[in-house]
């Protein structure tokens, strides 16, 4: 499962501002692994520079160099929600006139097409399929004399989930939808302000952590320095899996360290889903925590049963069936001294199509386990997000599918349990009324076609 994007900006006069986005997107690569990029402004133009790769890929010293501006915005992302075309890099920069902006998008524009052709139709080319060229484009195009106007006007007609950093000659504008389903938050750093998708962006380049952006408003830094909030005539709806498996342990959303609410997971599954064993082993690594808290409110000990190779990245070339064993052995190492003869219970943060899961069952039977419990933080995942998330199309989810004791069968563990919606909620720490728990309950923050993928909603 990929969450599409992580975005940061920097208003810092006197200071390298890329340089600071540079770093700061090396935490929020995880976020996004397919695309990095860069836009500077030094008060009358902008500058880009993106491309596909990883952000040590993507930049080098000369690069930096050249990218010289008293604010800037980076962009870290894979591919839209569904999508199957190659991911656009961004920033995405757009101008009319004397109107220049580029923007970074973190999540999916449901009218995004609607908006599209009614600008094509007005005789404006597009270059990509990307929402943050639509989005950069209703921005300077809009109506209004300044860019608090022109910016108000165009959240006003988006509809879906974003959180966006718009760089302008005149400085930054930080953004979030009335539904606030994608994190962004602010922070203050030595000669000016920072924005960024998760706050261990800030942590990472000495900045300190001030608040989240609210749902519906648009902070403004610069010139135009202030405060805009739409009105909020829908729900609330957070992404409940930012908790469970996109955001990294050490950030802080909506008021809670994500490290914590993992704990809680693992402790929610264990009151659940008690079962006897020897040791308790997390999949690597966005379930490690889960695996802790299962552990200590079970009362059986924690190992690192499986370790994770780091150096194996994502890869574009897709194993055939014969090599898949291969793939999932590249990526995990199995203990085999420390599971021999053991019963396992292993925990993880989710299961989507239910392709990988297997794979890693066979390894550590392979390895000498005796038994295998699968534990699962996040409840079974039987609908598809149309808000950013590439989770599958609703055919793709196993869960959709097949019956909790019929993936048990299939992915050939000794028990299966998943955590309970009002578990979840409960070690999420937020109400109810808060939250997107639409992947695993149905209940859409709004209206979508049902039965079709993201990229169906969105065309």
């Amino acid at each position: 499962m990929h969450e599409s994007c992580g975005i940061f900006g920097v208003y810092t006069p006197g200071q390298d501002t890329a340089r600071l986005v540079f770093f700061a997107l090396f935490a929020l690569q995880h976020r996004g692994q397919e695309c990095a990029g860069i836009a500077v402004t030094d008060g009358s133009s902008l500058r880009v520079h993106a491309a596909p790769g990883l952000v040590s890929q993507v930049f080098h010293e000369d690069t930096l160099a050249s990218l010289k501006g008293y604010a800037a915005i980076g962009h870290t992302n894979y591919s839209t929600t569904g999508s199957r075309r190659p991911p656009t890099p961004e920033p995405f920069m757009a101008r009319h006139g004397d109107w220049l902006a580029a923007v970074s998008h973190n999540g999916n524009i449901t009218n995004s097409a609607v908006l599209r052709h009614e600008m094509e139709d007005a005789g404006h080319v597009f270059e990509s399929e990307s929402d943050a060229e639509v989005i950069a484009k209703l921005a300077v195009l809009a109506p209004g004399d300044t860019w608090r106007e022109k910016i108000a006007h165009s959240l006003r007609r988006l509809q879906g989930a974003y959180s966006l950093a718009i760089l302008t000659p005149d400085g930054l504008v930080a953004a979030r939808d009335p539904m606030g389903v994608r994190p962004l938050c602010v922070g203050v750093i030595e000669g000016g302000q920072v924005i960024a998708s998760e706050s261990c962006a800030l942590a990472h380049i000495g900045a300190e952590f001030v608040r989240d952006v609210r749902p519906g408003e648009a902070y403004f830094i610069g010139q135009e320095a202030g405060s805009l909030q739409q009105e909020r005539n829908g729900r609330r709806a957070f992404c409940v899996f930012e908790h469970i498996y996109f955001a990294r342990p050490d950030s802080t959303l909506e008021g809670r360290l994500v490290y914590n609410a993992r704990l809680a997971m693992g402790a929610q599954l264990a009151r659940e889903h008690p079962v006897d064993a020897d040791m308790v082993v997390g999949v690597p690594d966005s379930a490690t925590a889960a695996a802790i808290g299962y552990a200590r409110a079970a009362g059986i000990p924690y190992r690192e049963g499986l370790l994770k190779n780091r150096y194996v990245g994502r890869t574009f070339i897709s194993p055939n069936q014969r090599l898949r064993d291969v793939g999932v052995k590249m990526k995990f190492s199995p203990l085999s001294p420390l599971i021999r003869d053991k019963r396992l219970i292993v925990v993880d943060d989710s299961i989507v199509r239910g392709t990988t899961t297997p794979h890693v069952v066979k390894l550590l039977r392979q390895a000498g386990a005796s038994e295998v419990h699968m534990r699962v933080c996040a409840p079974p995942l039987r609908h598809p997000c149309p808000l950013g998330v590439d989770m599958a199309s609703e055919w793709e989810l196993i869960a959709a599918r097949l019956s909790v004791p019929e993936i048990r069968e299939y992915l050939g563990v000794d028990s299966l349990g998943y955590t309970s919606i009002p578990g979840l909620i409960k070690s999420v720490g937020l109400p109810r009324d808060v939250l997107c728990l639409a992947c695993v309950d149905g209940d859409y923050p709004l209206p979508v076609q049902m039965g079709l993928s993201g990229l169906a909603v969105e065309r």
